[in-house]
């Protein structure tokens, strides 16, 4: 801005800053705070160990992480390889103790549900949430398709249902016991709806004391284009274990893995399939804070403090795992979301 050279000039300035509201500043502010996190973000990749390439077993989807004490937990899908689709896996666990660099697999958290449950062919999409002294894995079961003769899993688009199930533990490291009223979140039995034929990828967040669970939703309407379709919504309990209520319909479109976490308030997310991270200071009401993001993380999950211990006001540390791979191989790798201007 130019100096101003002349008495005039300054009291015209001290004039205009006396006149201006508080409000007109106040937008002034909120907009330079938009335009920082709107040119912040940017992904980098590392290598691990103990959870990165594997030959033997091929893995995905993890959860948000917790700390423990000293100790960092994650959960994921585990399948055989060269299989890499969560619907036939189990779910495992991993501790570090270095920030998520090095890591040490520590056994299967949760196997298949029993003979015609709901979650009997395959459990898969974990997360976590640590409330009031239990650990509560949130996770996506499938069982044999209906009338297959073989009891076997098709992965087809009209008959296939996903629902959330929900496992408790006193400790992190097990064990984990489903809960009676399985699964806690179900399909929507209307067609039409977002969510009619698959749901998926609870991330949980505690907000005006109740319990938020986000999900990815996919329509039977839309059949096998349903991938591309998915769209982000939230259900509400008062308590880990429910009963949740949906909200009335989507929240985001394009949001086909679900990253939510809290910031200022509010909370924010990344929609993977149109590469942007959009906010809502009351967690339902999205718009895009940042477009057009590139090298961004698969399938991801970040350190999240305020899923330990309820909902402290803990700033998100900027570090997670996603997955990596290609044909017949999956696995992690940690990644680092940083801002240009720190």
């Amino acid at each position: 801005m130019n100096k101003v050279k002349s008495g005039l000039g300054i009291l015209m300035v001290l004039v205009f800053c006396i006149t201006s509201c508080n409000s007109v500043k106040k937008e002034k502010n909120a907009k330079e705070d938009v335009k920082t996190e709107i040119d912040s973000i940017k992904f980098s990749y590392q290598e691990i160990t103990g959870i990165g390439k594997d030959f033997l077993y091929n893995k995905r989807d993890n959860s948000d992480i917790i700390k423990v004490v000293d100790t960092y937990y994650v959960w994921y899908t585990r399948m055989v390889s060269p299989e890499t689709a969560g619907y036939w896996g189990t779910i495992w666990y991993a501790t570090s103790e270095d920030e998520g660099y090095t890591w040490k697999e520590q056994g299967m958290a949760l196997g298949v549900g029993e003979e015609g449950a709901f979650d009997n062919h395959s459990v898969f999409t974990p997360n976590i949430l640590a409330y009031e002294g239990k650990y509560y894995l949130y996770y996506t079961g499938v069982k044999p398709t209906p009338d297959n003769a073989k009891n076997e899993f098709e992965n087809n688009s009209t008959t296939d249902i996903t629902a959330i199930g929900l496992a408790v533990s006193d400790s992190p490291d097990g064990p984990f016991i489903r809960v009676e009223n399985n699964p806690v979140l179900e399909i929507s039995n209307v067609a039409s709806d977002f969510d009619s034929y698959r749901i998926d990828d609870a991330s949980m967040l505690v907000k005006d004391d109740k319990v938020w669970l986000f999900y990815k939703g996919r329509s039977i309407i839309h059949g096998k284009s349903g991938p591309s379709k998915t769209q982000m919504s939230v259900a509400y309990a008062d308590s880990p274990e429910g009963p949740f209520e949906k909200h009335d319909g989507p929240l985001l479109d394009k949001s086909h893995e679900v990253l939510i976490w809290a910031k200022g308030g509010g909370v924010a997310s990344l929609a993977s399939i149109n590469k942007t991270i959009n906010f809502a200071v009351d967690g339902v009401s999205f718009s895009v804070i940042q477009d057009s993001l590139v090298n961004i993380p698969r399938a991801p999950g970040l350190y999240r403090p305020h899923l330990e211990n309820g909902n402290p006001k803990t700033e998100i540390p900027g570090w997670g795992i996603s997955l990596k791979g290609g044909k017949g191989l999956a696995y992690f790798a940690r990644f680092e979301s940083k801002s240009n201007e720190h």
